[in-house]
């Protein structure tokens, strides 16, 4: 039997070391992809690519920002579900997931068990606005028309299933309100028919409905948030109104698969923490029409434990089913 000599087994040991530290090298330097789950140039697209650059400054790694749409978002979180839980696939998701996971039937993913949630990264508020024709000048004047004259108040969103939509249907099983849902395929011609009073009333971003309320050609109802929002100081909320449950605040946050380990968890939380606190990334996102703002991943966690069954109550209740 041949003996391996002593110089043989350092040669041997030295060659397995190096291949480690390869190894190491290659899977630490392996670039980190955000998914954005929908096209170029929408809200979670700018959070992505704002945070690109200082994300791969702080890691060390190469970050790429991969758009995936398609299915109303389930595509690209469906991708992000089945990937390997090592930290290098982040979701750049929001509560349209919760959402659209469940209108859509053959969905293979839950938000709330194949998600490691991460960080909140911005806010997006809507206000409920109506056409000045209609003589609806509050929240009050709108569920007393729409209580008279059921199916009379005709109202539009972007598309079935958007937030503008679900915040609707959602003001509506709490008010006992009946209006017409007009669906359109995307906000420019929604927006259009209703500044040209097609549509009574409506949720648009309150930075964008905010300029068409000092211009008259809309009147503000109200503002979807929990807090009055400073664009529009003299907007009161829902809750203000006597209207707990109305809470239809866009969020966008951070998300791996389920499985990634506490450490890198905890150690992206804290980088996208730092990048979220700015000022100039608050300032971009800020011309975006979103507000920055970081969570731990256990209140990220909590506020998803508990959208996720809501929206799904009014999925339900309401009868919606993607188109």
């Amino acid at each position: 039997m041949n003996r391996i000599t002593l110089r043989q087994r350092v040669l041997l040991c030295g060659a397995s070391l190096v291949l480690a530290c390869s190894a190491f090298a290659q899977s630490s330097t392996a670039p980190i992809k955000i998914i954005v789950p929908f096209t170029p140039g929408t809200g979670m697209d700018t959070i992505a690519r704002t945070v690109q650059a200082q994300l791969a400054e702080k890691m060390g790694q190469t970050v790429v920002v991969q758009n995936m749409p398609g299915a109303s978002g389930n595509i690209g979180a469906d991708f992000v579900a089945k990937a390997a839980p090592d930290g290098n696939t982040i979701l750049m998701g929001a509560n349209t997931m919760l959402i659209a996971s469940q209108l859509y039937k053959n969905a293979s993913f839950n938000p709330t068990k194949d998600f490691a949630p991460v960080s909140m990264s911005a806010y997006g508020t809507l206000m409920m606005v109506a056409n000045p024709k209609t003589g609806i000048k509050s929240v009050k004047d709108l569920v007393a028309l729409s209580q008279a004259k059921p199916g009379f108040v005709s109202f539009g969103s972007p598309g079935v299933g958007t937030p503008h939509h679900m915040a609707m249907e959602l003001f509506k099983l709490e008010t006992k309100a009946f209006m017409l849902h007009v669906p359109y395929r995307g906000t420019a011609g929604y927006t259009q028919d209703l500044l040209a009073g097609e549509l009574m009333v409506g949720f648009l971003p309150v930075h964008v409905a905010q300029g068409f309320v000092k211009s008259g050609k809309l009147n503000a109802l109200a503002v979807g948030s929990t807090k009055r929002h400073p664009v529009a100081a003299d907007v009161p909320t829902f809750q203000e109104l006597g209207y707990k449950e109305i809470d239809v605040d866009l969020w966008y946050a951070f998300f791996v698969p389920a499985k990634t380990p506490a450490a890198t968890v905890n150690k992206l939380n804290t980088e996208f923490a730092s990048i979220l606190q700015q000022p100039q990334v608050k300032e971009i996102l800020g011309k975006a029409g979103l507000d920055a703002s970081a969570s731990t991943p256990e209140e990220l966690g909590a506020i998803v434990a508990k959208d996720y069954p809501r929206w799904g109550r009014v999925i339900q209740l309401k009868g919606i089913v993607a188109e």
